[in-house]
């Protein structure tokens, strides 16, 4: 009987039953992604082999005509005296004045205050707790995708919470715990608010785009209409797979896990929200004053636009603020912080897992910048785009092939900053010499790394989530995690490349000031 084969057994039987082909490949995968050196390591590599290839491209004298300027390109040779000095004299230059960085440790900063006073994980609570039953998937999808503007919150909250909701209503446990995970990674290219991924993710592009126009600006807001309308995209497609695949799929749960019940907020969590939420409308209020008049203060003082403006060009100042001031009124509401010393130590706390990622930095700006000095990128982008034109495909083709090439590269590294700093500074040229604004190349890349997270073994958190799942059943593995995530990569992609087709196809920004195309 179906239902009866759902269980521990049940559960058994169906992974051996898995085509040994999908097994295969899903062993390849892990094998070749474990093989490989951690990020920090490759991007000291990748520099080291910028270097070397800088002196074999000089032996052969290559050389491209720049199609902006009309300029002949040749590689820069740093296995040279004058490039050893340039390396040595450089160096702090290059960590200190990569965009990236101090644009996200500015984000984080107040997003570990607003973590840390409790502030984030009553939202979530709120929202799934107080949704109507029948909108219970919906909105465990939906409130995934919005957790992920605070960096990891999603996985170690938003997940198991998940699982602990669907065995109180009486529904498969791993349901809830794999539509939460949809949400939270499946959907990591898409949120209503922007996060500490969007300036880091413009910071690279920037960098990238610096290498055919050393004056274009990447905003962090420049994927922001595009990813308000993938919210709601991908909570609607992760809530139809959740119910017509997963759920069927998992059966009835037979487990030896009970319900429990579901701590609702107290009394100092709900002054918190109403504290934050007073704190919320103050600035919003503030921005508007700024932004609706002609005359505004937060306006370019020059010719009264918003594009332009001081607003737009220090959003991750208002992402700070906004992050710290209502992280600070719930605290105060809530009484999780009672003094100064609690705001700093949120503050710190937050630094503090950014260690990792500061080493990742330091390596990966040295790299960028030696591919930028070698002028490598430029001669690959101008043949890359000899290339892709002489094919044929057109714009929106071009596109897709991008997306499902990030996608698969994510199988095999899951960082999303270390990938995009490799990919950036091929593929941005070479689409910007097509015609592609690197705002809508960086969208196409996200949309490809999202939709493979929640498959990819090289993940960050994916070893956290088959934890999660194996307290409901103990014969799982990460083979179960994968085919029960599968269905909703599948879905995600092709809704996702819909949704791009058709922007495309109507021309519409995929954020303020971040035209499709450039001359």
């Amino acid at each position: 009987m179906a239902k009866e084969s759902t269980g521990k057994k049940g559960n058994k039987a169906t992974a051996k039953s898995e085509p040994k082909l999908i097994a295969r490949f899903l062993e390849i995968v892990e094998r070749v992604g474990n093989a490989l050196p951690h990020p920090a390591t490759l991007f000291a590599l990748f520099a080291a082999g910028v270097v070397v290839l800088s002196w074999i491209a000089a032996q052969f004298d290559l050389s491209v005509t720049h199609p902006g300027t009309g300029e002949t390109i040749r590689p820069v040779n740093l296995l040279s005296v004058d490039g050893l000095h340039r390396i040595i004299t450089e160096m702090v230059d290059n960590f200190t004045g990569f965009a990236p960085l101090g644009v996200v440790l500015v984000a984080m900063l107040g997003i570990g205050i607003a973590e840390s006073s409790g502030l984030i994980g009553s939202v979530l609570r709120l929202l799934v707790i107080s949704a109507p039953r029948r909108l219970i998937t919906f909105v465990v999808v939906f409130s995934g995708v919005l957790s992920n503007a605070a960096s990891e919150v999603g996985y170690v909250l938003l997940v198991p919470l998940g699982a602990i909701i669907f065995l109180a209503i009486g529904r498969h446990p791993i349901a809830g715990l794999a539509a939460a995970f949809a949400g939270v990674s499946g959907g990591y290219s898409a949120n209503l608010v922007l996060g500490t991924v969007d300036p880091l993710l413009a910071g690279l592009s920037q960098e990238a785009a610096q290498i055919v126009d050393p004056g274009y600006l990447v905003n962090p807001a420049c994927n922001w209409y595009f990813m308000i309308a993938s919210t709601f995209l991908i909570a609607a497609a992760g809530t139809w797979v959740t119910e017509r695949i997963v759920i069927p799929r998992l059966g009835e749960y037979r487990g030896s896990q009970k319900p429990e019940e579901l701590r609702q907020l107290t009394a100092e969590e709900r002054r918190g929200l109403k504290y934050a939420l007073v704190a919320t409308v103050i600035l919003i209020a503030i921005v508007l004053w700024g932004l609706i008049p002609e005359n505004g203060f937060l306006r370019n003082p020059e010719d009264g636009s918003i594009l332009h403006s001081p607003f737009m060009k220090g959003i991750v100042t208002f992402i700070f603020i906004s992050a710290a001031v209502t992280g600070i009124a719930y605290g105060i509401g809530a009484r999780t912080i009672r003094n100064d010393s609690d705001v700093m130590k949120g503050m710190g706390k937050a630094m503090e897992r950014l260690g990792l990622y500061l080493v990742l930095c330091f390596f990966a700006a040295q790299f960028v910048a030696y591919f930028k000095w070698t002028n490598l990128g430029l001669i690959i982008a101008v043949e890359g785009a000899e290339l892709l034109r002489a094919s044929g495909l057109g714009a929106i083709p071009l596109m897709i092939a991008f997306v499902i090439f990030s996608a698969f590269s994510n199988m095999f590294m899951g960082s999303a900053s270390a990938k995009w700093a490799i990919l950036a500074p091929v593929f941005i040229p070479m689409f910007m010499l097509l015609g592609f604004a690197p705002e809508l190349v960086q969208v196409a890349y996200r949309i490809g790394d999202s939709v493979t997270n929640i498959i990819s073994p090289m993940m960050s958190y994916f070893a956290l989530i088959v934890a999660f799942v194996e307290q409901y059943d103990e014969n799982a593995g990460i083979g179960t995690v994968i085919a029960t995530m599968l269905p909703y990569t599948i879905v995600f992609l092709l809704s996702w490349i819909v949704l791009f087709s058709l922007w495309m196809l109507l021309g519409i920004p995929v954020g303020p000031g971040a035209d499709l195309f450039i001359n």
